[in-house]
């Protein structure tokens, strides 16, 4: 993905381009393999973590029960939590690029703790730390492209984000599915924060917040440099200066949240948020090796895990193409109906298995991979980056900062319950039955998309909160 596009302005006959920096994008997604490295290291450390009948009780290693497994992957959530409010004090006092800096010192010490943990208390701790990094930049990374990118790529460039987590997740499974070792696993999840550390000298700041701060002269200079050396940026400028202003004269109370130009779309957001989790994808990305080892499916665990993570990655990327051409809305839509279908369809396998499991596996077999491509794949397309994209398109930015920490702190609230929540559901209403759940959910998602959410594509952020009966300025 290449931060490079044109945005053309037209003035008569003439017309300017706009030419975003290829390092700034490349150093930007490197954070994102890093994140994308920590949540997908939870699946095959937790299979091999795993104990079983068959586990080596006297090797020194240790192994994990059902609960304890769930805590080791609930517990990247509990950090991301508090990363999202850590990056809410943040990114208005230190930047956005000295927030993503600040992130990945307590990655780097997560991934110690993990790599050389002798019990379970060591191994959440360094997953809480490794959380923390994630929240701080589920919250800061959007806000910083929503800043930098012109409106006509500002999709495109969201999903760059979420497609390269899925390049870092699939990075994890690849190594975990050729190294026998998880300590040694997480020595290599443990490099690509080593070398975003090493590239983020080269990031610029948002000009917005330079703006922000009375620096104009530097915010300018940030501005020139995301859009190229020809373009005329005094137009954007002008604008920019006017929605600050705005903002700076309005102070958000929380009384103003009640307000219909701002609560319909901050009810959006939140139930945005909520049903990106409720549809169980965490609860399949952190498990999704056992998920496979209790298929009985004839491909080896791994190669499924890996064609999943592929899939992931590739469907992720078709999003950056469809986002600006689709819209928001018919993505958010197709991925809700098709996530509904896939999921119910993997419960009904389990059903199966559970009536006559030689049968299912020998029938059906191919079901669980089949439902989960499809899964995988409707969930990146839509609802994976565009509850991020639309958080950053639907306030103006004195109401951003606010809406921005609650909605992630809500989505990582939900990460949590669902991971954790995952192995008991299961025993209380059986696997087929936790599925079937979230098929349902995805169902009541897809009827909601259809009723309640705006398009947003192409649109000033003037013309979004017009839609909502903001006053004009």
């Amino acid at each position: 993905v290449r931060m490079s596009a044109q945005s053309t302005t037209n003035s008569g006959d003439n017309s300017k381009h706009s030419e975003t920096s290829n390092s700034q994008e490349e150093n930007r997604l490197q954070h994102a393999m890093a994140v994308g490295a920590a949540i997908g290291y939870s699946s095959p450390a937790s299979a091999a973590l795993r104990y079983t009948n068959s586990s080596d009780e006297n090797s020194d290693a240790f192994y994990l029960t059902k609960g304890e497994l769930g805590w080791f992957s609930g517990s990247l959530s509990i950090g991301a939590l508090t990363g999202c409010m850590l990056a809410g004090l943040c990114i208005n006092n230190i930047g956005r690029k000295g927030t993503m800096l600040v992130s990945v010192v307590p990655l780097l010490i997560g991934w110690i703790l993990i790599g050389l943990a002798q019990n379970l208390a060591m191994l959440i701790c360094g997953r809480i730390l490794c959380g923390v990094c994630t929240g701080i930049s589920s919250l800061v990374v959007p806000t910083y492209t929503t800043e930098c990118a012109s409106k006509d790529i500002r999709g495109a460039l969201g999903t760059g984000f979420q497609l390269f987590i899925t390049v870092g997740i699939l990075y994890a499974y690849l190594f975990g599915s050729v190294m026998e070792s998880w300590r040694w696993l997480t020595a290599v999840c443990a490099v690509l924060g080593l070398v975003f550390l090493m590239l983020a000298v080269f990031l610029k700041e948002s000009p917005h917040y330079l703006l922000s701060k009375g620096k104009e002269a530097q915010a300018r200079q940030s501005m020139q440099y995301f859009r190229g050396k020809s373009y005329d940026i005094e137009l954007e400028m002008a604008e920019l200066k006017q929605s600050l202003e705005e903002s700076l004269q309005v102070k958000v109370k929380m009384s103003d949240l009640t307000k219909p130009y701002i609560l319909k779309p901050l009810i959006i957001t939140m139930l945005l948020m909520v049903f990106q989790q409720m549809a169980g994808v965490n609860a399949v990305i952190y498990n999704i090796v056992i998920i496979f080892q209790d298929s009985g499916n004839t491909l080896s665990d791994d190669m499924c895990t890996i064609v999943v993570g592929v899939v992931q990655v590739l469907a992720t990327a078709s999003s950056t193409i469809l986002i600006d051409r689709a819209g928001r809305k018919v993505l958010l839509s197709l991925s809700a109906c098709f996530m509904s279908i896939s999921i119910f369809c993997l419960g009904v396998f389990f059903y199966e298995k559970n009536k006559d499991e030689t049968w299912a596996e020998d029938t059906l077999g191919w079901l669980p991979l089949t439902s989960l491509i499809v899964f995988i794949t409707a969930f990146s397309i839509g609802y994976g980056p565009i509850p991020w994209i639309m958080m950053g398109e639907l306030f103006y930015p004195n109401v951003k900062e606010a809406v921005g920490s609650m909605a992630t702190t809500l989505n990582w609230t939900f990460v949590f319950i669902i991971t954790f929540t995952f192995e008991p559901l299961q025993d209380a209403i059986y696997t087929y039955g936790a599925y079937w759940f979230f098929g349902s959910i995805c169902a009541v998602n897809f009827i909601f998309c259809l009723l309640c959410v705006p398009e947003t594509k192409g649109k000033t952020l003037q013309e979004t909160t017009a839609h909502f009966g903001h006053p004009p300025s």
